[in-house]
């Protein structure tokens, strides 16, 4: 009896095994995409620089927010307090980050990223934004990587109205 071949928009990327219903499985697509992100990271900013992912992560909201808080940053990425601490005393121990006391409340600290953290910041992510357009550039067009991109931050969004 003849096994049915998968069509090409519905096999794995490599390997050509059908993927079945998992093609309409929204995590086990982004999982997949995440091998294509996550190698660019990795030849792009990780080996060049020794950033792991969280680390980059950290540094960009704290570049981009400063003044936060470590509580806001543990929200913001659904992580405990204590592992926050653990990644900010890294960058800050690279001088990539700096804690100040809160000129409001003294009981808190404000995070602010250092010169170097946010020049480091910069070229991280533009590396990454090059790196990526060059990837998938013939998979998408750039229309398609912006809708992409909106599609995957309201799929983000709905941490807000599930409670995660």
């Amino acid at each position: 009896m003849a096994t049915r071949r998968p069509s090409r928009g519905d096999s794995t990327p490599v390997g050509g095994l059908d993927e079945a219903r998992l093609h309409d499985v929204l995590g086990y697509q982004m999982a997949q995409a995440t091998i294509v992100t996550a190698a660019v990271f990795r030849a792009e900013v990780g080996q060049p620089f020794g950033l792991r992912p969280v680390e980059y992560t950290l540094l960009m909201l704290v570049t981009e927010n400063p003044g936060g808080s470590l509580v806001r940053l543990a929200r913001a990425l659904a992580v405990t307090a204590p592992n926050i601490t653990l990644w900010i005393d890294r960058l800050e121990a690279r001088g990539l980050v700096q804690r100040e006391q809160s000129a409001s409340d003294r009981r808190v600290q404000v995070l602010r990223a250092t010169a170097e953290g946010a020049a480091l910041a910069r070229l991280a992510t533009q590396r990454i934004l090059d790196a990526e357009r060059e990837a998938l550039a013939a998979h998408l067009s750039a229309g398609e990587r912006a809708i992409l991109l909106e599609l995957l931050h309201k799929v983000a969004c709905a941490r807000a109205t599930r409670g995660a």
